[in-house]
């Protein structure tokens, strides 16, 4: 009971909603161009796209030699080395000094070239998994797409249902208010009238349900409704094997390419581990300079006789000496030239060879060989999967196909049968208990039928889609 009543419930929000805003028809081309624009899954699947293109040019960008500059600037108390003349002084001063690297890889055991290689693979294999998704976008839509005009149809079925029982409803209630025949006729019509009311209930939420369904994969908010009809003509024998839609489907789903692409990069990524075992060559190069507040340059600026503290001693008399001293003026050297005065560089080459590294480079290889084992093993499981799932898909597609026509047949005879009991039960041959079970076999019979047609038609688009057809 609450069941049905969160069901009605259910209903009626979705009532209130379309009463208040139109609801937009769509087909399923129009479903599907909206799907690939606004849907997050495959927007997340394009943003791991993005990342393994950024990875790419990093990687790529990795053969450029690396260059860098570097200034410090500085304020000095107390006893510290003059960085201009080496000394050590005990007073404040400022400095600053600057310097440009450079280095560059020469050879690394083909390291950047195999890593370039693996990444454009992962670059490769990642925009196929992006068309992955969008093929399986592509289905999820289509069948939801399907769900939808099979549950309009349900609708359909089940209020052709109510009308029939109503109008037999108002016939009793006549015989009834006459007081002719049987009163149990009126109530058990009354019962059966509920049930066929409720099931509208459950068809109408069904439907809803599939709406909401299609809503999620479009990412909108707003009412729809699918009117494409053309996509549930009468059902035709599919022609193809189960093998050959395998073989369609190794052949263009990207499912499979990009499962062959991380297989390639995990080989590269072996190659890569290897190169651990080669040396490195590198060419560096530098370029320094320096300044310091207390460097000073000195001119000369002319001499003067000056006594040196010494004297000579001539007839007993003490002469003093003298010497010319040079006169310096003091001036500081400006900041641009002290940098000027003070470049020096360095240039080289560096080897690394790695003698001894605690197996780092075997473990790395024989770690990437398992990596390469287990993408093989995944690209066969993947392989196994599908075909399993073809095979499987194909025949209950064949089962459906088999079963509507074995369903349609059963539909005619249960539409001649309760044709006979209408006739037999208004002319008061019959009771109501037979047309209610006729009427019921009839109506069971056209719903598994819409089923049985829906289940048929999204077993083909299944492995339609599988061919990469969709």
């Amino acid at each position: 009971m609450l069941q049905k009543l969160f069901t009605g419930l259910g209903f009626f929000i979705f009532s209130f909603a379309c009463a208040q805003n139109d609801t937009i028809p769509l087909t399923l081309g129009e479903s599907i161009e909206l799907g690939l624009e606004n849907n997050l899954d495959l927007k997340s699947a394009g943003l791991r796209a993005e990342t393994s293109e950024v990875n790419f040019k990093q990687t790529r960008s990795n053969v450029l030699p690396s260059l860098n500059a570097g200034v410090n600037v500085g304020l000095n108390n107390g006893r510290s080395i003059d960085p201009f003349t080496n000394a050590y002084i005990d007073e404040q001063l400022s400095f600053s000094n600057a310097g440009l690297n450079l280095d560059a890889t020469i050879f690394n055991g083909f390291r950047m070239r195999n890593s370039i290689q693996r990444d454009r693979y992962n670059l490769r294999a990642s925009e196929m998994e992006t068309e992955e998704a969008k093929q399986n976008l592509v289905l999820d839509i289509t069948l939801a797409y399907l769900q939808i005009l099979n549950n309009s149809d349900l609708i359909e079925l089940a209020r052709l249902r109510l009308e029939a029982t109503e109008k037999q409803q108002d016939r009793l209630k006549t015989l009834y208010d006459q007081g002719e025949g049987n009163p149990a006729d009126y109530t058990d019509i009354q019962g059966q009238l509920a049930n066929d009311r409720a099931n509208v209930i459950d068809a109408k939420n069904a439907y809803f349900s599939s709406v909401l369904n299609l809503s999620q994969l479009l990412n909108i908010d707003y009412p729809i409704t699918a009117e494409d009809m053309n996509m549930l003509l009468e059902p035709v024998k599919y022609q193809l094997s189960a093998e050959e839609v395998f073989e369609d489907a190794h052949q263009n789903l990207a499912t499979f390419k990009a499962k062959e692409l991380r297989i390639q990069a995990a080989e590269e990524d072996v190659s890569v581990s290897k190169s651990l075992y080669s040396p490195e060559i590198s060419l560096f190069a530098q370029l320094n300079t320096n300044y310091s507040s207390v460097a000073r340059l000195y001119n000369e600026t002319g001499t003067q006789r000056s006594e040196t503290g010494g004297f000579v001693t001539i007839e007993n008399q003490n002469i003093p000496v003298f010497t010319n001293e040079i006169i310096y003026s003091e001036e500081a050297i400006p900041y641009y030239d002290q940098l000027n005065n003070n470049l020096n560089s360095v240039v080289g080459v560096g080897i690394d060879i790695p003698l001894f590294n605690g197996f780092r480079a075997k473990n790395n290889v024989a770690l990437e060989k398992i990596q390469l084992k287990e993408s093989k093993v995944d690209y066969q499981n993947t392989l196994l999967q599908f075909r399993q799932a073809i095979k499987k898909a194909h025949a209950d597609m064949e089962a459906a196909f088999e079963q509507y026509h074995i369903l349609q047949e059963q539909a005619e005879a249960f539409s001649e049968s309760f044709r006979v009991n209408e006739i037999r039960f208004n002319s008061g041959v019959s009771n109501i208990v037979e047309y209610i079970i006729s009427k019921n076999n009839l109506d069971n019979s056209l719903i598994r039928l819409a089923n049985a047609k829906y289940e048929y038609l999204l077993r083909v688009k299944v492995l339609e889609y599988y061919r990469g057809n969709m």
